[in-house]
This record gives C-alpha cells, sequence and structure tokens, in this order.
C-alpha cells in the first residue's frame, strides 16, 4: 500500500513540474548594438511653409465658406504668381464675414421697413415725418405737408406716395371711392365709374407702382413730369364733381 501511495505521490510532482514548465516564459536578450539618431541642422527650414502651418485650418476642417475663399485665392494665386500668408488669408475671411453680417442685417430691415430700407441708414430719412395709413384714416391726413417736406428733403420717390395718397383721399371725400388701406389699386379701378377718371387714375397708378414699388431713382425732372400726371388727374377730378 506504502508502495503505490509514493508512486501516486511521484507521478503528481511530475506532472505538477512539467505544468510549471509549460507556464514559464522565455525571454530574449537582446543584444545589439545601439546606434543613436540625430536630427539635421536645418530640419525647421525644411519643414516650414504652408503645408507644415497646423495653426490654419483648412480642407474638410474648415467651414464650406472658409473652404470657397481658400480654393479661390488658391487660383488666383496659381494664376496670377502670388501666394498668401496665413495671416492675410484670416484678414480676408474676417472682412468676407463682415461683409456677409451687413448685407444680412440690410436684408433684414428691408423686410422689416420695406422700400425704405436703403434710406433707413441715411440721416435725411429722421427728417421726413412717418405715415402709417393703417393706423389713421387717408382723409384726416394732411398730405400736402408731407409733399412739401417729401420735396424739401429732396425725396421724389416719398414725394409720388404722398401725392398718389392725396388723389385717392380726393377720391374718397368725392365719394368716387370707398377708400381702405388693404384695397388695391385694381380694386380701386374697378369703383371709378367716369371713364376720364378711370383712364387717369390708371396712369397714376403706373407711375406710382414703378417709382415707388419698383425703387425707381427719380431725379426732379423725372418728378415734375410724374407730377403732370396727378395734377391732371385731380383737376378731373374737380371738373367731374
Amino acid at each position: 500500500m506504502s508502495r503505490f501511495l509514493f508512486i501516486i505521490f511521484f507521478l503528481l510532482n511530475l506532472l505538477a513540474a512539467k505544468a510549471a514548465e509549460a507556464d514559464s516564459l522565455t525571454v530574449a536578450v537582446d543584444s545589439s548594438k545601439i546606434i543613436p539618431k540625430h536630427f539635421s541642422e536645418n530640419l525647421s527650414e525644411k519643414y516650414s511653409g504652408n503645408d507644415f502651418d497646423y495653426d490654419v485650418m483648412e480642407g474638410e476642417a474648415e467651414n464650406y465658406l472658409g473652404r470657397a475663399i481658400t480654393w479661390f485665392f488658391n487660383r488666383m494665386g496659381d494664376i496670377f504668381g502670388f501666394h498668401l500668408s496665413p495671416e492675410a488669408y484670416q484678414i480676408i475671411k474676417i472682412i468676407v464675414y463682415i461683409l456677409l453680417i451687413v448685407f444680412a442685417i440690410y436684408i433684414l430691415v428691408k423686410l422689416l421697413v420695406g422700400d425704405n430700407a436703403s434710406s433707413f441708414f441715411s440721416r435725411k430719412s429722421k427728417m421726413v415725418a412717418p405715415l402709417n395709413i393703417q393706423e389713421e384714416h387717408i382723409e384726416n391726413i394732411d398730405l400736402d405737408s408731407y409733399i412739401k417736406n417729401a420735396l424739401k428733403e429732396e425725396n421724389y420717390r416719398l414725394a409720388i406716395r404722398y401725392m398718389y395718397l392725396k388723389s385717392l383721399k380726393l377720391l374718397s371725400l368725392n365719394n368716387i371711392i370707398n377708400w381702405h388701406f388693404e384695397k388695391t389699386n385694381s380694386d380701386y379701378y374697378r369703383e371709378i365709374e367716369n371713364a376720364a377718371l378711370k383712364e387717369n387714375f390708371k396712369k397714376t397708378s403706373y407711375l406710382y407702382d414703378n417709382i415707388w414699388y419698383g425703387e425707381y431713382a427719380l431725379d426732379k425732372a423725372g418728378f415734375e413730369n410724374a407730377q403732370k400726371d396727378f395734377e391732371r388727374l385731380n383737376q378731373n377730378l374737380k371738373n367731374a364733381g
């Protein structure tokens, strides 16, 4: 029995030794000679230039506008033989962004103010009294004073607008039209029964639409020619009355 136990103990020790040998790792020792590396003296000059400037975003790191500006000036540089520095690119981009912001503000003002958006930024526009025909009935407005002020400031487009409103006011006072600020020129045209007045009104409406809504640059001579048609309408209105 003791012999049997001895054999079993011997076999177990043998198996444990084999397992330990299998789990051990053999580490190879590198005895080769180490050779140090040295950088060349002109390394900074070799890796200088736009291609190695990582402070400036290019390619997909830029937005579409930045890429477009870069592409444009790269093309111009290839054609005319010049190249801009990264600092110049940044200045150009800032200028373009400022111009776009100013343009966006102008569009916003135009949407809010209407046809007088261009004069919104000028001092001259402050000197002409505003007129809101939605809040006040046209028959209660002294349009002659508005026309006088507009002519004083040489704002001939605005004077035409007030002259057209004055014609509508006279037509309304003579019960020829039923005035309302939401009505169109076509609505008033259909309400006029007198043939001569109808034709005069059609002409003045055409002038008003093109000068006011078409933002026509009207000078003094052009205003005086248009003024004759408005005076003709008002005169025919008196004769019809």
